[in-house]
């Protein structure tokens, strides 16, 4: 089959195929997931052609209509690449034409498929983002939650997993609601390189059409231009590489606090508990009751860490220009998404359930957590901190230490004084820095 990019014929033969089933590899199946993104990158394109006098006025609107067609059945997932179309790009173009006859194929003056894979891989992940924010708001919600509810409720705080000080369920789940706070604004950096319009770049070295493309920028919704063209193409790699970072942040929060689930599931600290739907059996042992999701959530997310070091590879010893090398990295780039995605979902069910113990530090096992307590209440009594930090030691080796009866903790971010509330703030500055609504009424305006 020719392609479109193809001057003339070439024989058709099993090394052709064999070389085109290798550099195209699983792009058919990918690219379903651009598909729309392809579209309003057209709808964009083709009205900034209008503009500028590269397409008639008269042809604009039944390309729009089709398009606008294809969009449609995209969205109710009804939509296909065929077998042979190379891509998302081909498949577009070759409806268009099937449809509109020679008016299909104007739509691609003054582009290539370089800025197109471009466009549409700043498209989805914008989406994507969008997507992302919500989910982690919605864990981030309920972890507040929780931490307000079981803010009296003690647990104990290890260094190197060695008993330590006293800690408390609000400060344990108002840690990681802080840290996707962090999280987000990291996501944000990442956002800011995704929300830069790469159209019109062309092959990377741009063209002598009269392009406007901060119309397509406006189209689109994007804040800004990738203006020098040369950049617009090595920016490839180098976003999806941010991004992957950013969601690798994400991960990273999760997976940690997967590890402290697991473990104050554990019999030998009994701190949490889920109800047995979301636990699983063993095949021979009758009473197991397995962090199966936590587990998984675990796997899925130290996975997503290693992502940015992936694309790394690929990027590090590349010139500028386009290279074939970035094809390698759309794959585990574009269902990066949909794994931290089901993380994020599948975090907020089991945080929904928790069982939380109370009465923990009741255990007299539990009673050399309170070591620091007792030195700084000697401490406030007037005794030098050196000798008062001998003095409980010797106690402790002696057998005669007592542990004080209260807690009193007021600085802020301790277990009396949460910030809770500074800390939600954060997140609600963080979230509203991303322009969703803008973008969300431009591309609104441009499928109506």
């Amino acid at each position: 089959m020719k392609k479109l990019w193809q001057k003339g014929d070439i024989q058709e033969n099993n090394l052709a195929e064999k070389v085109e089933q290798f550099t195209v590899g699983n792009d058919r199946n990918l690219d379903v997931l651009l598909a729309k993104f392809d579209v309003l990158g057209s709808l964009a394109h083709t009205k900034m052609l209008a503009e500028v006098g590269l397409l008639l006025k008269e042809d604009l609107a039944p390309i729009q209509s089709e398009l606008k067609n294809i969009y449609q059945t995209i969205e109710t997932g009804n939509f296909s690449i065929a077998e042979d179309s190379e891509d998302i790009h081909s498949e577009i173009e070759l409806r268009l034409t099937k449809k509109l006859g020679d008016l299909g194929k104007k739509i691609h003056s003054g582009r290539s498929r370089n800025d197109q894979v471009l466009l549409d891989l700043k498209l989805f992940t914008r989406n994507e983002i969008e997507e992302i924010v919500h989910l982690t708001k919605n864990v981030f919600d309920i972890l507040i939650q929780l931490s307000n509810t079981h803010k009296d409720k003690l647990l104990p705080g290890y260094t190197h997993l060695q008993l330590a000080m006293p800690n408390s369920f609000g400060l344990w789940f108002g840690a990681y609601a802080e840290s996707l706070t962090d999280d987000i604004s990291i996501l944000y950096a990442a956002f800011i390189l995704a929300n830069k319009n790469p159209l019109g770049s062309g092959a990377g070295y741009g063209g002598s059409f009269p392009l406007n493309r901060k119309l397509t920028t406006e189209l689109l919704g994007f804040d800004e231009l990738n203006y020098n063209v040369v950049y617009a193409q090595m920016n490839r790699g180098k976003m999806e590489k941010n991004v992957a970072f950013a969601i690798s942040n994400i991960a990273a929060t999760l997976s940690r606090l997967a590890m402290d689930a697991c473990l104050y599931m554990n019999q030998n600290f009994g701190f949490i508990s889920f109800p047995d739907v979301l636990t699983t059996g063993s095949s021979i042992m009758p009473h197991k009751k397995n962090p199966d999701v936590w587990e998984l959530i675990r796997a899925k997310c130290n996975k997503l860490q290693n992502l940015p070091a992936q694309i790394n590879s690929i990027l590090i010893n590349l010139p500028s220009g386009y290279h074939r090398d970035l094809q390698i990295i759309k794959e585990d780039y574009l269902k990066s998404f949909e794994e931290i995605k089901s993380c994020l979902e599948m975090t907020q069910i089991m945080l929904h359930h928790i069982e939380v113990k109370a009465d923990i530090l009741e255990d007299d096992k539990y009673k050399l957590l309170f070591t620091v307590e007792t030195v700084n209440q000697l401490v406030n009594e007037g005794m030098p901190f050196r000798d008062a930090y001998i003095k409980v030691g010797k106690d402790v080796e002696s057998g005669n230490y007592n542990k004080p009866s209260t807690l009193h903790h007021t600085h802020e971010g301790s277990i009396g004084n949460l910030c809770n509330e500074d800390i939600e703030k954060m997140m609600e500055a963080n979230i509203a820095l991303f322009p969703f609504k803008k973008i969300k009424d431009a591309l609104s305006q441009l499928i109506a």
